[in-house]
């Protein structure tokens, strides 16, 4: 495709950095010199690392951090060569402690790392259509042993349900305390992860009884959104461009990526389905689904939904939010919330 700027149309939920983002450190003795610096950068891109020494202190060495681990040391003021490949994409916080005199000091500045990918379109088949129940405020949709599992939110009306997509028939259904506002589910090893929006408060359920097992709180200050699984570890959004690896053992967070299509981040990543490799993404209110690289957070590829709102009795507040991959037939299943009908469909490039 020749233009892609229509992508971003799609997903206009992104928020576009601003130029000279770049910022000095507050510091009486030393500085980082960014004279040079761009706001952005793209991973194959590299910048040289130098002190300015306004004092002419005597300086015996220099050691940098970008985002507190150590990228390069120095001696006197020789520049250090900053390589951006192995980085993860968004704000990269660089650090300086200078040493001299017997003494130290920290100078600070940062750089914003963007995508170098251009996301491409994808396209989709309805392959079947269902109805589905008009009163589910979906947040998370799952298939688990060829049955599908789903969540929604709502304070009072919370729950999670596995049911028979073709009939509708409810096997069985959880409900939380009102207290809580349910949010994405992933299964795991037998084992069913809920979260909660802004109690900070996760589930986890066993598959087989859907009995309760345990409770759990979030080790960061987040918000709970999506969740999704690729097999050894969980993934959560938390409404932001962030998306956390957690340890399914201790529920402990590992690390994030920032999802970013070309220069711009993704914010209000919802839902999430792990897919082949891939993290599909719900943004929250638009009619389109990010595919992402779990490993960098760049969007490779983008599903725009936005004709199925057509072929469903919905309001504008009902957004798409609902994405399970059925392994048994290679096939997604997207519906929305409140919606009355769930689609079944395939997807290619």
């Amino acid at each position: 495709m020749k233009n892609h700027n229509f992508l971003f149309i799609i997903l206009l939920g992104f928020t576009l950095t601003n130029c000279g983002d770049t910022k000095k450190g507050e510091n009486s003795i030393f500085t980082i010199d960014n004279s040079t610096f761009k706001a952005q950068y793209q991973p194959q891109e590299s910048l040289q690392l130098g002190i300015l020494n306004p004092n002419n202190k005597t300086i015996d060495s220099i050691v940098y951090f970008s985002n507190d681990k150590k990228i390069a040391s120095k001696k006197d003021l020789e520049k250090a060569t900053f390589e951006l490949k192995d980085q993860k994409l968004g704000y990269q916080n660089i650090k300086a402690v200078v040493y001299f005199d017997g003494l130290n000091s920290e100078a600070t500045t940062r750089i914003e790392v963007v995508s170098n990918v251009q996301p491409k379109l994808y396209k989709y088949t309805i392959v079947n259509t269902f109805s589905h129940d008009t009163t589910q405020f979906t947040q998370g949709l799952e298939f688990y042993k060829d049955t599908l599992y789903e969540s929604t939110g709502q304070n009072g009306t919370s729950h999670f349900r596995k049911y028979d997509h073709k009939t509708g028939k409810v096997f069985k259904q959880v409900d939380l305390d009102k207290a809580y506002f349910g949010e994405g589910i992933t299964i795991l090893n037998n084992k069913i992860y809920q979260l909660t929006w802004t109690e900070k408060t996760g589930f986890i359920y066993n598959a087989n009884t859907l009995k309760l097992e345990k409770t759990f709180h979030y080790d960061k200050e987040i918000e709970g959104w999506g969740l999704t699984n690729d097999g050894k570890y969980l993934y959560q959004s938390d409404g932001t461009e962030k998306i956390w690896r957690m340890n399914p053992e201790n529920q402990k967070m590992i690390d994030h990526i920032n999802v970013y299509s070309g220069s711009s981040k993704i914010k209000a990543v919802n839902e999430l389905e792990w897919i082949n490799g891939k993290i599909y993404a719900n943004v929250w209110q638009k009619d389109a689904i990010a595919i992402v690289d779990p490993s960098t957070g760049a969007v490779d590829g983008i599903l725009d939904m936005s004709a199925l709102r057509k072929l469903v009795n919905v309001t504008p507040e009902d957004f798409l939010n609902g994405i399970a991959y059925n392994p048994k037939t290679k096939t997604i299943f997207i519906t929305g919330k409140n919606w009355d009908k769930m689609f079944e469909i395939s997807v290619s490039e």
